[in-house]
């Protein structure tokens, strides 16, 4: 079936309905959603949403934007994170004005909290620069976009599976995939496609990420031939519940919870002095895993304990209501009374599809554009979390570019025509899905999956060095070759999740080798990436982004420049 739109959006999370909001006031618009798009992996943000209101007390972009850039270890291309802090406030009072619930303070304005690597006057203190809606302010964000995305008359697509992008005419013009219920192939074919699919956390064992998150769009881009930028930065949250990966927001350290190993003691003021149980994320996971590297876990095993107690029942009713409940369902904690233990568990992606300002996709180093095609949130990198992202930057990320890129393709859709649909289009998705239903191949798919996350979790998570990372790299190829054999053992077209298993873990395999690969030629410990064999940040030889792509020779890899504009590389300490 071909469906026909001005632009279509494949992924339905904030990024994705900020885009179609924003284009649907000119546009005819598409969202495709592999899941329920409610479900959406955005609704899971809990702890809040960045901008330098003041609310709370003396706060300034300018301040916002040093903190990011720092907070990226140098990385960050400070002119997106300039765009970042200075459109921030009035992203924020437009979320307001869509009806967004956020948490008041006394005087009735936005009530803002602390977060990690959050500063006033650069560097001295925190500061209260995260606007938030109790522990949900990912879930209620959500629900407004896609309200008002239905009074626009943006067509929702449910359970559609994407598998590759149409190009004619040197454009992308539409996507190709097929319906999750009955196997029928569908052609979105549209002006413009913007790929908002979220991050590939379930690439590793232990993840805060949702099941769907298998970095779909990160491959569908890859496969088209656009290089993947920095994908060596894989951030790792420093408090996921022990062994689940579940996340304990880092709302709670900012309402006062503190990190405490085996003998009781706050370690964090040996790590960061100032900002302490507050410091950026990679910081902080670290210290976690060097405390139990030295015997300072809880009872000698390999996790710490957040301690809420402190706060009261009250307090945490309140404020962390999500986060208790998740401790005492899984756990059967109540954190009122007793600790909860926690470990580093992966939970986002500062690399990803290079993108400008626009949300244009870049196809090399030279930030030539690929025309019809735009990319944001997580999937893309717009290169303003650098090497480390601070926490409530990821929201604010989703709704200033993704109303930046919604506005480009409404621009686009206006001034181009739509180009012609490549023949064959159908049968492509058909032979794509056939060639895994008939394969007689013995491997199976969970098997390669479980090895491939526990390879990445134990050789390519927070600490890294050239041993392991080569291992890897040689037990990915090994798992390639495996995938090729793989057999479905439910051969009908139906509701056939098994394929959609299949398919997801191709998706991965290509990403892990990404990952690992960057992380191998990145000789220097910066943000995320840490090398036990290079533990300091090298700004002479590696201050610049890693672009891998695919070609019929394998990986090609350039670098381009970090754009430096007010805040000079310095050692970065906390």
């Amino acid at each position: 079936m071909i469906h026909q739109y001005d632009a279509v959006i494949v992924g339905a999370g904030i990024a994705g309905l900020t885009a179609a909001l924003q284009a649907s006031q000119t546009c005819h618009v598409a969202v495709l959603s592999k899941i329920y798009a409610p479900r959406a992996h955005s609704g899971s943000a809990q702890g809040g949403i960045s901008a330098a209101l003041g609310n709370e007390e003396e706060d300034h972009w300018e301040w916002h934007m040093y903190d990011t850039v720092k907070g990226g270890d140098y990385l960050t291309d400070q002119d997106i994170a300039q765009i970042l802090a200075r459109e921030a406030p009035q992203r924020l009072i437009e979320l307001e004005h869509l009806g967004v619930p956020f948490s008041r303070n006394t005087q009735g304005k936005i009530e803002q909290r602390r977060f990690g690597g959050h500063t006033r006057n650069f560097g001295e203190a925190p500061v209260r620069r995260a606007c938030y809606a109790s522990d949900r302010t990912g879930r209620v964000i959500m629900d407004a976009l896609y309200d008002h995305c239905m009074v626009r008359g943006v067509e929702i697509f449910d359970e559609v599976f994407i598998t590759s992008l149409l190009r004619s005419e040197g454009k992308v013009c539409g996507v190709a995939g097929y319906k999750l219920a009955t196997g029928e192939p569908m052609i979105f074919h549209a002006k413009a496609v913007l790929l908002a699919t979220g991050g590939c956390g379930r690439i590793f064992k232990t993840t805060s990420m949702a099941f769907a998150a298998t970095g779909d769009g990160f491959a569908l881009a890859y496969d088209a031939g656009v290089p993947l930028e920095d994908m060596e930065f894989v951030q790792f949250h420093p408090t996921g519940i022990h062994k689940l990966g579940i996340l304990v927001s880092e709302a709670a350290r900012a309402e006062g919870g503190i990190l405490r190993n085996g003998k009781g003691e706050a370690f964090m003021e040996r790590y960061a002095p100032t900002l302490k149980d507050l410091a950026p994320r990679d910081i902080i996971s670290r210290a976690i895993l060097t405390e139990i590297a030295e015997d300072r876990g809880i009872n000698g095993k390999d996790f710490v304990y957040l301690d809420l107690s402190h706060l009261g029942k009250a307090q945490l009713e309140q404020k962390l209501s999500e986060v208790t409940s998740f401790v005492q369902t899984y756990l059967g904690i109540d954190a009122s009374q007793s600790p909860i233990p926690v470990a580093p568990t992966c939970h986002y992606m500062m690399g990803g599809i290079p993108t400008d300002a626009v949300g244009h996709v870049l196809a090399d180093g030279k930030n030539q554009v690929l025309g019809g095609l735009y990319a944001a949130g997580e999937c893309a990198c717009v290169s303003v979390h650098g090497a480390n992202r601070l926490g409530t930057n990821s929201l604010i990320d989703l709704v200033v570019f993704g109303k930046r890129a919604g506005t480009d393709i409404a621009r686009y859709v206006a001034q181009n025509n739509l180009p012609s649909l490549p023949s064959g289009a159908e049968s492509a998705v058909k032979e794509k899905a056939q060639g895994l239903l008939e394969s007689q191949g013995n491997e199976r798919i969970s098997q390669i999956r479980a090895e491939m996350q526990k390879t990445m979790t134990q050789q390519c998570s927070v600490f890294r060095d050239r041993p392991n990372l080569e291992e890897a790299l040689c037990k990915i190829g090994e798992l390639k070759a495996r995938y090729a054999q793989v057999g479905l053992s439910f051969k009908g077209k139906r509701c056939n999740y098994e394929l959609e298993d299949a398919l997801e873990l191709g998706n991965m395999l290509k990403l892990a080798e990404a990952i690992a690969y960057s992380a191998l030629l990145r000789q220097e410990s910066r943000g995320a990436h840490f090398r036990n064999d290079y533990p300091q940040r090298n700004d002479h030889d590696w201050l610049k982004h890693t672009l891998l792509a695919q070609t019929p020779n394998g990986i090609q890899v350039d670098y381009k420049p970090v754009t430096v504009t007010r805040f000079k590389p310095r050692a970065r300490t906390y």
